[in-house]
């Protein structure tokens, strides 16, 4: 039975499994980017995110706290300076998760976890989100009403102007049309 696993132990003691997320957690802030197996990515997602979350107010007590977790000088520097700038205005996702294939000796499912920020493909292609408004679903409001009468009165206005430009010409042609038409009845 697998009553009160809430996570993966990763198939080791918790001394070991703390020292190893705390590594890879350092890796990961030093190197932006670590390929492991799905299991210990998901995992160490799990640890690393709250502790940026953390890391985004800089305090002396976020600091010790994050020194608790990783205990790296170079990382702790690395992370209040370089990698917080960054993400200071994501609400969180700090991390993607990319699947990789699988390792050849023991078919593990491999997988890059790199922070976000810092991949420059992903960044190049990206365009700025657009920002949107909801709609509520009973219906727009005055406000809405009124600047979508305003864009259809405009619109028809600059459609109507080439028409009469088009009509003009061919009123004199039809006039002419049915004055010969007139003379040939007679």
């Amino acid at each position: 039975m697998r009553h009160g696993k809430k996570f993966n132990h990763l198939g080791r003691k918790a001394a070991h499994r703390k020292a190893m997320l705390s590594n890879m957690a350092t890796s990961l802030i030093l190197h932006k980017r670590i390929s492991t197996t799905l299991a210990k990515a998901k995992e160490l997602k799990k640890y690393l995110e709250p502790l940026v979350t953390r890391a985004k107010e800089d305090t002396t007590h976020n600091r010790r706290m994050a020194f608790a977790y990783l205990k790296n000088k170079e990382a702790i520097i690395e992370l209040f300076g370089e990698v917080i700038s960054k993400v200071a205005t994501r609400p969180g996702g700090y991390t993607r998760i990319i699947k990789t294939g699988f390792r050849l000796g023991d078919n593990a499912e491999m997988c890059i976890i790199e922070l976000v920020d810092f991949n420059e493909l992903m960044l190049k292609d990206a365009k700025p989100a657009k920002k949107t408004t909801r709609r509520s679903r009973r219906g727009t409001g005055k406000a809405a009403e009124s600047e979508e009468t305003a864009k259809a009165e405009v619109a028809p206005a600059k459609e109507e102007a080439p028409a009469k430009d088009a009509e003009e010409p061919k009123a004199p042609e039809a006039s002419a049309d049915s004055a010969e038409e007139e003379t040939d009845n007679k």
